[in-house]
């Protein structure tokens, strides 16, 4: 008889306080700078929430946080939750415009920022992108391009004029009773918005995923108790940032687990490398292989011996090397949103390595997933190649301030139209292949980005490759590779094509090829929609309306 997995539901918040009561001196979080009990912990966030309630911060108030990685974004997160309000993570990539965009979508009425030593200095950024700040009077924010904004609060010994600096927050933590507090975080439910996640999609525009407490609790049960992906005490890595659904949902379910969640703060490869071995970690959550390659190239003899278990995002060839680096460790395959509150599908910990590496796993307790034709909409019999479609628990609810965004996403079932190409297998696990919209079609025939870039990988000089789209006179549009090369290396545009002929379909073969240091990132993800604009103002830059003709054509 199959185990059976109990569904067990809480808030944010209490999970919080539960786990403090059961394990109170055992390690919650740990940065490079500074660790915290479960019962420190409950305490931080209690302050934060006490705060916050002294601010008139109510049920559903949204709440932005605009911060390194540090324990105090791990409790402000956290604390937010206890009031019923909704936090609402800042990309710490994100400039004044982008910051302009998403406080005002999202009425933010307080922000949580700092002024670190070292990195982003945030509360400067926020400052730029409303200098009115500091002409406020006293700490309470007026401000006409953000008329939901009340308070900023500046975590550091001194701050601007208009703002809230460490020492007066804290304070005001002192006028709210514990009784005062309880009696909110009582009325709070499983089924509010617990985070509105902004994310990237392929316009330049991110839009606010609402996920509930509900959603976060049956992720985190679900890794856990039913793929035991987590144990009880693990000491859990990541340098997901606490702005993206894996660092937020990963914090949440070490808790579940009454773990340990250790993460990197300012990510380098080599204090990421020694920082498992020094926990030590059973757990890695790097989530991405532009996390996980430099880490592991950093890395010592011994550094990772301490690994049991590796769950990774990424290509054949990368998840093959991932796996013979660290042999003692289970590689787990798995395939994430944001709007599935991270890992949708996870591989379980006993399948062979092939089935780890050539599927993401099945999808998680009580999500339903179906494949469908991206052209028609109709539903696809597995096996089949296709657009993904889901509902269940760990869903979002929709886009914030969005219905008609959101209308247009959910069929009548309430079943999510993902925009992600899938295969589904006979058995219902299923494999990333492609965004909708990340797919060419060159001459009439598909082309999958993801395919033509899991190929350019096993060139010996390549490190990293994107494929998007150019547009073409002859075959409306043409693959273009922006590659990033090892170190050491040296490689040209037609040495890269060449190494595509009779490889590779000819229609998949990039016509362009160009040479890039970085990317531009959105957290961590590559904006394909910027190399696409630099692409097509290149080619009418230069007058050319048709790519040069590969061998066959």
């Amino acid at each position: 008889m199959t185990e059976r997995t109990w569904i067990n539901v809480t808030t944010l918040g209490d999970l919080v306080d539960q786990r403090a009561a059961a394990h109170p001196d055992r390690e919650a979080v740990v940065f490079p700078n500074a660790r915290s009990t479960y019962a420190d912990l409950a305490a931080r966030t209690d302050q934060v929430a006490k705060s916050l309630l002294a601010l008139g911060v109510g049920p559903g108030d949204r709440v932005g946080y605009f911060l390194h990685e540090s324990i105090d974004t791990a409790t402000t997160l956290l604390g937010i939750a206890k009031t019923g309000a909704i936090a609402a993570p800042i990309n710490s990539r994100f400039k004044p415009f982008e910051l302009k965009q998403v406080i005002t979508h999202c009425g933010m009425k307080v922000i949580v920022t700092a002024s670190p030593g070292q990195g982003t200095d945030f509360a400067g950024l926020i400052l730029e992108t409303f200098p009115e700040i500091t002409r406020s009077e006293g700490t309470r924010v007026r401000l006409d391009e953000a008329p939901e904004l009340e308070a900023v609060v500046v975590l550091e010994d001194e701050s601007p004029a208009g703002t809230f600096d460490r020492a007066a927050w804290e304070a005001l933590a002192d006028g709210v009773t514990d009784e005062a507090l309880r009696h909110r975080q009582s009325a709070v439910r499983v089924r509010d918005t617990a985070v509105i996640m902004y994310t990237s999609g392929t316009t330049a525009m991110p839009k606010g995923a609402m996920l509930s407490h509900e959603a976060f609790l049956r992720f985190s049960s679900s890794t856990v108790d039913d793929r035991k992906a987590i144990t009880d005490g693990n000491r859990v890595w990541t340098a997901l940032p606490l702005f993206h659904i894996g660092g937020v949902a990963f914090i949440t379910t070490t808790l579940y687990a009454g773990g340990t969640f250790v993460h990197t703060g300012f990510f380098d490869p080599k204090v990421a490398a020694a920082q498992i071995r020094d926990e030590p970690c059973e757990v890695a959550l790097p989530g991405f292989e532009t996390i996980w390659m430099p880490v592991l190239g950093a890395a010592d003899e011994g550094d990772l011996d301490a690994l049991r278990v590796l769950l990774l995002v990424g290509v054949e060839e990368r998840l093959r090397q991932a796996a013979a680096a660290t042999p003692q460790a289970t590689l787990i395959g798995c395939f994430g949103q944001t709007e599935a509150c991270a890992f949708l599908s996870l591989s379980e910990l006993d399948d062979p390595l092939e089935r780890r590496i050539l599927t993401d796993g099945l999808p998680m307790p009580g999500m339903e997933c179906e494949v469908h034709d991206p052209e028609t909409g109709e539903r696809l019999d597995a096996p089949a190649e296709g657009e993904l479609w889901y509902r269940g628990p760990q869903a979002f609810d929709g886009y914030f301030r969005d219905p008609e965004l959101t209308a247009s996403v959910f069929d009548e079932r309430g079943f999510f139209r993902t925009g992600d190409v899938v295969r589904m297998f006979e058995d219902g696990s299923i494999l990333f292949v492609s965004r909708v919209k990340d797919m060419l079609k060159v001459g009439g025939e598909n082309v999958s980005a993801a395919e033509v870039e899991g190929y350019l990988l096993t060139h010996p000089a390549v490190a990293m490759a994107q494929v998007v789209a150019a547009p073409d006179a002859r075959y409306v549009e043409v693959p273009a590779a922006f590659v990033m090369l090892k170190p050491d290396t040296e490689a040209t545009e037609q040495e890269i094509i060449d190494y595509c002929r009779g490889q590779i379909a000819t229609y998949r073969i990039p016509r362009y090829v160009r040479f890039v240091s970085e990317y531009p990132m959105s957290g961590t993800k590559v904006k394909k929609y910027v190399l696409r604009e630099m692409m097509a103002k290149e080619l009418a830059d230069k007058g050319i309306t048709e790519a040069p003709k590969i061998l066959s054509d």
